[in-house]
């Protein structure tokens, strides 16, 4: 049996006092929860969010990091620096980060790498473009990315990796795949884990969805075969939409 991954993304929102009354009300509602829990504030808020969260059942991540462990690189986070804040996991390859940034599978890789080494837990993102969707290409695009990003990486680190499943068209807009649209990608991307691993790797991973998930739709999702946990983004900002996605079941 999987144990589901409920993670919130709060992006860039949230000063420190914002995110510690958050991060406080998450601990006090989720201390009894069954699941699984991160959450993912911006990286000024990560000390003050990670006194908070420690020693909890919920789980310190970063949004991103760099792809060195140091050096003369103006504005980046390394991943020594995330661990010396007490960070457990950190989310990579984002479709914000892949579009916007325009950080490519080469980069996010090398990222995902030095994360493991580290003993970071990493989650990866995968997802197609609405015309990638429209064109059929939504399983090629998972697929390349999932392999791209998971290039070097052992079947022993393998077990620090979620893959989580975020169609970009889905991402904020309010729109959500449906949970049988998201049940077969995931199950795709399973199969995928499946040729580069083995059965009992794919049977392990843990795949999140993310895209547009809120209280109304995410037990409808988490009830599907495939789908074990959420990537959430707008619903994180708040205790009052997070908690009832983090206790769907």
């Amino acid at each position: 049996m999987r144990t589901y991954f409920i993670a919130g993304n709060w992006k860039m929102h949230k000063t420190r006092s914002e995110a510690a009354e958050l991060a406080k009300a998450l601990v006090s509602q989720l201390k009894d929860g069954k699941q699984k829990y991160l959450v993912a504030p911006s990286f000024t808020a990560l000390e003050t969010v990670g006194n908070i969260v420690a020693g909890t059942n919920i789980m310190l991540g970063a949004q991103n990091m760099a792809a060195e462990e140091q050096g003369a690189h103006t504005g980046e986070v390394s991943v020594l620096q995330l661990k010396d804040l007490g960070v457990q996991a950190v989310i990579l390859g984002h479709s914000e980060r892949r579009h916007i940034y325009k950080e490519d599978d080469e980069l996010i890789n090398k990222k995902v790498r030095l994360a493991l080494k580290h003993g970071l837990e990493v989650i990866l993102c995968v997802g197609e473009l609405l015309e990638e969707r429209e064109a059929g290409k939504a399983e090629a695009v998972c697929e390349t990315q999932t392999v791209k990003g998971l290039e070097g990486v052992s079947a022993e680190d393998l077990k620090r990796v979620t893959i989580a499943y975020e169609p970009v068209w889905a991402i904020g807009t309010g729109k959500t795949a449906t949970p049988e649209d998201a049940d077969a990608i995931h199950a795709y991307i399973r199969k995928v884990i499946g040729k580069l691993y083995g059965e009992a790797a794919a049977k392990a991973m843990c795949i999140q969805y993310g895209g547009s998930v809120k209280p109304e739709n995410a037990a409808q999702l988490m009830a599907k075969a495939n789908i074990d946990g959420a990537l959430v983004g707008g619903a994180a900002l708040k205790a009052e939409t997070f908690v009832p996605i983090a206790k769907f079941a």
